[in-house]
């Protein structure tokens, strides 16, 4: 029986010494065990005790294989730390390709950290509230598909009635509401007017008093205010006793009931909150604010759209839908924040990936020279043992090891490059950054950085590995033209791999050029008037009497013409660039009745004066335009072009607003004249039928509606640049409205260059990209060339010694260079042809697959790719013969 077991063991050994699998290890055993009950039972041993003898027998071979595995594992770790410390030494050896990999790498990781920071506060990180993947917003969509987010008081009653999917509906501003705040020192304050069901849904924690109740949410309801953190410590000192303290907005009196914790940072962002005061049983149609929910528990969001559907349709039916040309929607919140960015980021992220998988393709190449000037060592270390599999994870650990000092460095300039992002980003990128709180090298933007350093190191170092372990160690220990075949089979791979950096740097150029025209074009839009020397400041005003607002902008106006150095002013609700109301107008001729839909805007009389926008024909308002006047009105060119296509709308009378409640004064207006369109919405946004007021004529319920949810806008024209007149316009304005707060001031040509931020912010990084990836390439093709000439040195030099002249040999040289240049560019029009699809929302006045941008795109790549080979060509075509024939 020792025989047996001795030859048990030595067969066991040598499976385990090949590698055997477990199974064919259990095999063996089992296949011995009756073997051992049989030599027991042949020594007088009963079966029970002849099997437990053959299970102890067996169990001192189950302990040999598990010190044979705790022995394999440990030497797989010594071998782990052996070729971790061949690496260092590696690097060592060559530090000039070691410093190169890694700052390509640190780069190429950082600008992909940078970017992914923005993209994970703004995309992809929880917003700051309870389960906030459950809270929803509602959306009106139109019949031809538009969406907007606008909701009236029937809407909300509608919902609170029949929604029942979700729960805690509330209402909120869109946006920042202007209020003066008149306690101590004058100051602008943005505020939000809410329900009080507001607190509730994005878990405001109170530090101090309580959050709005129903009964301060009902019409005519206690004028309270909850004042923010951050207004609490920097306006009222932390007072804790501020409870109950009466404070004075837009002059009239607001009892502080409650402040908010610091951690509650909303989008959009406010200082103070007060409530709505909605009279719940207005028919009140004007979609002015915006209004969600959280869905109820093992609710989904397809459910409560389905729900929604459902009684908005039977609504329709029997005319309760309270807006029967629009149907129901909701979103979740975090996509209904981000909609208009997205697409932005994600096209940013696409292209710095881009970039980093062509600085892997240019290291792959210096892997692909290294492990060729490497070859002699590989043979060796194959020759005295050491297995493709050895060779494979030595080569891997080494680019896995430059890899984490890339990564480390990339990390480390990671906060760097997030700080130069975040000065270029547009301002609705920062301010939805900042509610997931500023953006910087979290948790999962440090795992992103460590995954993307580990699949790089494999992506740039897997393809040079395999073809270093492929090599015979016969060829690799041979003579000069085993190294020349090799060499020809390297600078193949390294002629496809360039081939794939030309493709990806021209699919970049494509994009950078179709937004380089995008925004040149929106820069020769023409706004429709003149905003130089225009100063633009703000100031918030009470809902008084309708005709307040008329008289404050008499009475400061005459004050401003006498200020020296001013050439005109005006003032309107709403100025160029801001959100204006939608209203429907009908004509009153009975012969041609006409009706549509227009903008609705107020302006004081040199309005277009101030801005100088022409009358294309009648007269613009004057002073004879006041409240006890008869009723006019202006329209815009494509209003007229639209609606009076044939005829002179100039005299014809219309009633704008019809139906639409108390609010809106059904007063018949004449059309006074037809004033130039104005691009004042966006400048990539065609001109929409508008109709314009005489502000004194506004009717009063519209005046009072405008003054609660947004401030009065002074548009002052200085005769040069208006620097040094803004404190004394600030201090004139303030002085003539009786001590109310004016925001800070800004030039109109600043706003209008602020419309363009995002298109410049999109523009000016794709094109940095581009033009890194432009520089990567051309480096990745002279060093391919580079590494052809000197590996065919000796082919050059016969060339040369057989009559072949410099100009044949330089040309050679350059035709290759050309040839993959074509194949490149080739295989990038395809790509870029596909991909280009993903800009279509960026774009402007250009199309997206634009011949004329393909066809520059594909000829300035391919001349700097001539223009890389060419060094290289003039390099070979200048090489002595005679040493070229000695060269080794």
């Amino acid at each position: 029986m020792s025989r047996r077991f001795a030859r048990l063991l030595a067969k066991l050994r040598n499976l385990l010494t090949r590698g055997a699998s477990d199974a064919s290890f259990d095999h063996e055993i089992r296949t011995h065990l009756a073997f051992f009950e049989d030599d027991f039972l042949r020594q007088g041993l009963s079966p029970a005790e002849a099997h437990r003898q053959a299970l102890l027998a067996v169990g001192s071979v189950e302990g040999t294989r598990q010190a044979q595995r705790d022995a394999r594992s440990f030497l797989w770790f010594v071998q782990a730390g052996q070729d971790l410390r061949h690496a260092l030494r590696s690097m060592r050896r060559a530090p000039a390709f070691a410093v190169v990999a890694i700052l390509t790498l640190a780069l190429g990781i950082g600008a992909n950290t940078a970017v992914f920071s923005v993209l994970d506060a703004v995309l992809l990180r929880p917003l700051p509230y309870p389960d906030p993947d459950r809270i929803v917003q509602f959306f009106l969509i139109s019949r031809g598909g538009g969406s907007a987010r606008g909701a009236s008081i029937p809407d909300l009653r509608f919902w609170r009635d029949h929604a029942t999917a979700v729960e805690n509906i509330a209402a909120f501003d869109f946006a920042q509401s202007e209020m003066g705040l008149t306690s101590g020192f004058p100051e602008q304050i943005h505020g939000l007017h809410v329900t009080s069901g507001y607190f509730t849904l994005f878990g405001a924690p109170m530090l101090l008093g309580r959050s709005m109740s129903s009964d301060d949410d009902r019409a005519q309801g206690p004028r309270v205010v909850v004042l923010s953190y951050d207004l609490w410590s920097r306006r009222f000192a932390r007072d804790p006793h501020i409870i109950g303290r009466e404070i004075s907005l837009d002059k009239q009196p607001y009892a502080v009931i409650g402040v908010t914790g610091p951690e509650f940072r909303p989008e959009p962002a406010a200082q103070l909150w007060i409530p709505f005061h909605f009279d719940l049983n207005s028919n009140d149609p004007a979609h002015s604010f915006g209004v969600a929910a959280r869905l109820k528990p093992g609710i989904s969001l397809a459910e409560a759209n389905e729900e929604l559907h459902a009684v908005a349709d039977a609504a329709r039916r029997t005319a309760e839908q309270p807006d029967p040309d629009f149907h129901f929607q909701l979103r979740r919140l975090r996509d209904a924040m981000v909609s208009e960015v997205q697409s932005s980021l994600l096209v940013l992220q696409g292209a710095v990936l881009l970039v980093l998988l062509i600085a892997c393709a240019n290291l792959a190449n210096l892997f692909l020279v290294r492990t060729t000037v490497r070859a002699r060592e590989f043979a060796i270390r194959a020759a005295i043992g050491a297995g493709r599999g050895r060779l494979f994870r030595q080569l891997i650990a080494e680019s896995l090891l430059l890899c984490a000092f890339g990564c480390i460095a990339g990390t480390a300039l990671g906060p760097c490059a997030v700080r130069l992002l975040l000065r270029a980003t547009p301002g609705d990128l920062q301010r939805i950054g900042e509610t997931s709180t500023v953006p910087g090298l979290h948790l999962r933007v440090l795992a992103f950085a460590v995954l993307l350093s580990c699949l790089t190191g494999v992506l740039f170092s897997v393809f040079p590995a395999l073809i270093a372990c492929r090599k015979r160690i016969t060829h690799a220990l041979h003579g000069n033209g085993s190294r020349q075949s090799a060499g020809i089979r390297t600078r193949r791979s390294q002629s496809i791999v360039v081939a794939g950096e030309i493709a990806m740097s021209l699919i970049l150029l494509i994009a950078a050029a179709l937004l380089l025209r995008t925004f040149f074009a929106l820069n020769r839009v023409d706004p429709g008037f003149d905003g130089r020397n225009v100063v633009v400041m703000t100031m918030p005003i009470d809902d008084g009497p309708a005709d307040a607002s008329a008289t404050l902008v008499r009475d400061a106006g005459a004050q401003l013409t006498a200020l020296p150095g001013i050439e005109n002013f005006a003032a309107t609700f709403s100025p160029p660039f801001a959100s204006r109301m939608g209203l429907p107008f009908a004509s009153v001729s009975a012969a041609s009745p006409i009706s549509g839909d227009g903008e609705w805007q107020a302006v004081s009389p040199t309005y277009f004066a101030v801005l100088r926008i022409p009358i294309l024909r009648g007269r613009a308002f004057d002073t004879r335009d006041s409240a006890a006047a008869p009723p006019v009105v202006l329209i815009n060119e494509t209003m007229a072009r639209r609606f009076w296509p044939h005829q002179d709308p100039i005299g014809q009378v219309i009633v704008i607003g019809k139906n639409l409640g108390p609010v809106f004064d059904d007063t018949p207006r004449r059309i006074l004249g037809i004033v130039a369109d104005t691009r004042d919405n966006a400048l990539g946004q065609a001109p929409e039928p508008t109709m314009i007021l005489p502000l004194a004529q506004q009717p009063a319920g519209i005046t009072k509606f405008e003054a609660r949810f947004g401030p009065l806008t002074w548009l002052i024209r200085t005769r040069s640049a208006p620097g040094s007149l803004v404190p004394a316009i600030a201090g004139l304005l303030r002085k003539a409205s009786g001590g109310r707060p004016v925001g800070s001031a800004r030039v109109m040509d600043e706003i209008l260059s602020r419309s363009l931020a995002r298109q410049r912010f999109n523009m000016l990084l794709l094109s940095v990209f581009a033009s890194i990836a432009l520089l990567l390439a051309a480096i990745g093709i002279y060093g391919v060339m580079a590494y052809s000439v000197a590996q065919r040195t000796q082919e050059i030099g016969v060339r040369m010694a057989l009559g072949a002249d410099r100009a044949t040999v330089g040309a050679m040289i350059l035709r290759e260079g050309a040839l993959t240049g074509i194949l490149g560019v080739s295989a990038g029009v395809g790509g870029a042809f596909f991909l280009v699809r993903l800009l279509a929302g960026l774009l402007y006045g250009v199309s997206m697959r634009d011949p004329a941008v393909f066809l520059a795109a594909a000829i300035i790549l391919e001349l700097v790719t001539i223009l890389a080979a060419w060094i290289p060509a003039h390099r070979a075509a200048h090489l002595d013969p005679i040493r070229a024939l000695r060269f080794e």
